[in-house]
Formats: C-alpha cells, structure tokens, sequence
C-alpha cells in the first residue's frame, strides 16, 4: 500500500458562535475549504441542564449544501420544513440535503434537559455541485445499529462506514455526490490500514484521542487535530497509543466557485441575494418554533 502524503496539520481552535464555543478545525487560516468539504465543527462535550442549555438551535434555514451531524454523545431533537420530527441519539447520524431550501432546528430533547446530561457532536457542511444546488430538500437519519463496520486486521480498531464504501461494505446514506464518512473507533495499541482513492480529497479529524499516522506524525487531543492528505497514494495506516475515536472524510472535488453568505453556500453573489428573498418569502417553508 502506498500511503497518501500529508499535506497540511491543522489545529482545532476555539471559535464563537453567539453564546456557543465550539471547535473549528475548517476553515482555518491556512486552509479555506477541502473541497468538497466547506466547514467542520465539533461541539462540546456540554453540560445541559434546566438552567443551562446553550445549544438550542431555534429554526434556521439552509440552501445549497449538505448539513451533516455525527452525534457523539446525548441526544437531540431535530424538526425541519419537510415534516420531520426524529430524536438523533448518540451514535446517530442525521443527513440533510438543504438543495434549493429548508428550515430546520434542532437542540437537546426536552429530557436530556430536564434529566441533565451531556451533548458533544459533529457538524459538516458538505458541498453541493451548481447542477445539484437546487434540487428538493431531504433528510435522513441513520441509527447507529444500522451502520455497517470493518474492523482492523488485529481486531481493536472498527470503521462505521456512514457513507460511502470501504471493502464491500456500503453506508447507510444516499449520497448526492461521490464521498466517504467514516467514525473509526481504536483501543489502545491498534493499527489500522484504511484504504483511500485518488481521485479524493480527504481529511482525518481526531476527536479524541492519540494517534500516529503514516508512523510520522502524532496528534493529540487540543493540538494538531486535522490533517489534509494529498491524492498521490492508495492508503493511510493509524496506530493508535490510547482508545481514540476519529473522523475520516473523502469526496471528488468540484473545482467551483463557492460563495458563501450565513446559512447559504451557492456560485455567485447574486444567488446567495435570491437564497435570501426566497426564505424571506416563505420559499423555503415553514417552521412554528
């Protein structure tokens, strides 16, 4: 196996985000987007109580990509303009496909706030390709018990395999574009071989953890969380020196202009002014909060 050169290490620094503060490790300073992948942010772990819930996202809208959440810990409800109503459990990933317009919100269940609890996830924004943009909003919710794994040779490691495809094992999301999203869970002492394809871009946020990858480089939790990979191998190897739990992510890039603006990431700046007057014109449905 030809292992796929590093191209970038990048911190997870702290960011706000009204009265959230959440990890960002994309964008960064150096790094604008790893197409087709806008924007990665890994919230908490927080303590939710009665007096204190911080992450209660009100209903918001959403054109032009993919919101994506991989649920660490807790539990949360999620509502949206299309009717759903679903409670995303820990384990549970919840796939929206905003296309050409939804509303959606999503917090801490009433129980997990009145009990107390914990909440700690992870929020991609997928890009979507100009042709796909505005296509019909859809969500999916997939339970972590129907995910399809591949565990390691030594048998400490297994990848849930969301979306995509690793050794003939399929996720269990419908995907819009060709891209990979896996959770890799290691015990101590693991090593892992994971296949890649070269015609990807792809990243591996550490969530927790400590992992030597490629037998070059360490990442420890707080530091050096994310790193980019050039698309010049077949493979990367992951040992890891405590239990670890990271994100590996790979897509075919679009090569687009992206403009962004808020909850919208369209072509141009005259199609972010037109995500706008639509949802101000109750376009993009409805959502009672």
């Amino acid at each position: 196996m030809k292992l796929n050169s590093i191209k970038t290490v990048e911190r997870s620094d702290f960011v706000n985000m009204g009265p959230i503060r959440l990890r960002q490790p994309l964008p960064t300073q150096k790094v604008d987007m790893i197409d087709p992948f806008i924007l990665l942010h890994h919230y908490g772990p927080y303590d939710i109580t009665p007096t204190d819930n911080p992450f209660d996202l009100g209903p918001h809208p959403h054109r032009g990509f993919e919101p994506v959440t991989f649920l660490l810990q807790g539990e949360q409800l999620h509502r949206d303009s299309l009717g759903h109503e679903s409670v995303v459990k820990a384990g549970d990933v919840q796939w929206t496909t905003a296309g050409r317009g939804i509303i959606h919100a999503e917090g801490p269940t009433d129980s997990l706030v009145e009990n107390g609890g914990t909440i700690e996830g992870i929020q991609l924004w997928l890009n979507l390709p100009a042709d796909k943009k505005m296509i019909p909003a859809n969500y999916q919710h997939a339970h972590n018990e129907e995910f399809e794994v591949v565990k390691s040779d030594d048998g400490k490691s297994i990848v849930k395999v969301v979306a995509g495809e690793l050794n003939g094992k399929k996720g269990q999301i419908t995907t819009q574009t060709a891209v990979n999203a896996f959770i890799i869970e290691m015990e101590a002492g693991s090593e892992l071989n994971l296949s890649t394809q070269n015609t990807h871009q792809s990243l591996l946020y550490l969530i927790k953890g400590e992992v030597k990858v490629n037998s070059q480089e360490e990442l420890k939790l707080n530091s050096n969380q994310m790193l980019e990979f050039e698309p010049d191998g077949d493979g990367i190897n992951i040992r890891s020196g405590m239990a670890s739990q990271l994100l590996y992510l790979s897509g075919e890039p679009f090569n687009e202009k992206v403009t962004s603006w808020g909850p919208y990431v369209m072509n141009t700046q005259t199609e972010i002014m037109e995500a706008m007057r639509d949802y101000q014109m109750g376009k993009m449905g409805f959502l009672p909060r």
